[in-house]
């Protein structure tokens, strides 16, 4: 049995343009259904077709050799075009027993979401499956007719069974069923049940900041931070260079984000303050903040976490860090939480768990430091 994994994305969105390559939650709203089937491991291969070059060129420099990127053929990516059409276009090049359907617009998916539908598929010996989230209400017609109970024995909710509502996160079609059908639906067909918040689907702009608001969590759910580390130049300050007349270098901080620190330090969460320079301005600003964690002339930032991790008596994965450009890669890479503001070089952007809305020097440090601290205990807000 071949298991191959779908992600069809348009380019052009009217509802809420150019929502695939949007930032939610910190990262491309196409990303979070895409890694969640990725980390799975219940697909032989996975394929991102899309009709536009941006979004192509964003998850080929995102996931490399990890997923495969193809054209979509334009036809198939109308706004009347089938989701089955651009299934049967896969399913026309690619060898596959069983195809799997993944929207984006659905980012609530999880790992075991996938883990436990193919489960369910395998051991059920389904045709077809599909995803949806259990409701107990009670629905009407428009003519004043009941749906689905007897309003002269209105049943207790607990009592009441309910309906499932199709959710649209994923679907599984075995390629026997879409090639004689044209359908994905069909056969001996099974449902994945998910937890009530994935009721949610991204379609409307207004949907956009209740799922996000539910994403979030997700962004430090893996670790228990207890130490965040914060990079200067480009990070903490604009990256700008500004000089007085007698060529003195003067750096611009931000004081959100020095509040920011002085919150979460006081939360319980080391901050230190690293860089590569050594600058008096930097350390005069650390001084009057009471930032005693500051370690300037750091060129090997990796070299640093593996040092200074067992002084601190943390890991590496109870660490954060935020950083804005490749010099701080080999540190993200190894961190619980990587997190770089919104105005970070590319490759940056692509490889941390969480990019934020705030640009450097201008509240991306108390973006992270708010960030964490939404995960601690409330006792813990000091």
């Amino acid at each position: 049995m071949r298991w191959v994994a779908l992600l069809p994305l348009r380019g052009g969105s009217k509802s809420i343009p150019g929502k695939n390559l949007r930032t939610i939650a910190g990262r491309p709203l196409y990303a979070w259904s895409l890694e969640a089937a990725l980390d799975s491991g219940c697909f032989d291969a996975i394929y991102v077709m899309s009709d536009a070059e941006d979004i192509r060129a964003d998850a080929r420099a995102r996931y490399g050799a990890r997923i495969e990127v193809v054209d979509r053929d334009p036809a198939n990516a109308t706004d009347t075009a089938s989701s089955e059409s651009v299934m049967l276009e896969l399913a026309a090049n690619v060898d596959c027993d069983v195809l799997c359907l993944i929207q984006a617009t659905s980012p609530l998916t999880r790992v075991e979401d996938f883990r436990a539908a193919r489960a369910r598929f395998e051991s059920e010996g389904l045709d077809s499956l599909l995803t949806g989230v259990e409701l107990k209400r009670f629905f009407w017609r428009h003519d004043g007719q009941a749906l689905n109970y007897d309003p002269a024995h209105r049943p207790r909710r607990q009592d009441f069974a309910g309906t499932v509502m199709e959710n649209g996160a994923f679907y599984f079609t075995r390629r026997r069923l879409l090639d004689e059908t044209g359908v994905r639906l069909g056969g001996r067909t099974g449902v994945h049940v998910m937890h009530e918040e994935c009721a949610a689907e991204l379609d409307e702009p207004a949907d956009w900041p209740v799922i996000e608001a539910l994403l979030k969590p997700r962004v430090t759910a893996a670790h228990d931070i207890r130490l965040l580390v914060v990079d200067v130049d480009g990070t903490l300050t604009d990256a700008g260079m500004y000089y007085d007349g007698r060529g003195e270098a003067l750096k611009k901080f931000d004081t959100r984000d020095a509040k920011g620190m002085l919150m979460l330090r006081d939360a319980g969460v080391r901050v230190c303050v690293v860089t590569a320079e050594t600058s008096a301005v930097v350390r005069a600003r650390m001084r009057k903040l009471g930032i005693t964690d500051y370690f300037p002339g750091v060129k090997n930032k990796r070299a640093w976490l593996d040092e200074y991790a067992p002084q601190f008596g943390v890991s590496l994965a109870e660490m954060a860090y935020i950083g804005d450009d490749v010099n701080d890669l080999p540190g993200l890479r190894v961190v619980g939480l990587s997190c770089c503001p919104a105005d970070a070089v590319p490759a940056v952007r692509r490889a941390v768990n969480y990019v934020c809305q705030a640009g450097a020097g201008a509240g991306a440090v108390r973006e992270v430091c708010d960030l964490i601290r939404a995960r601690l205990a409330p006792d813990s807000e000091g």
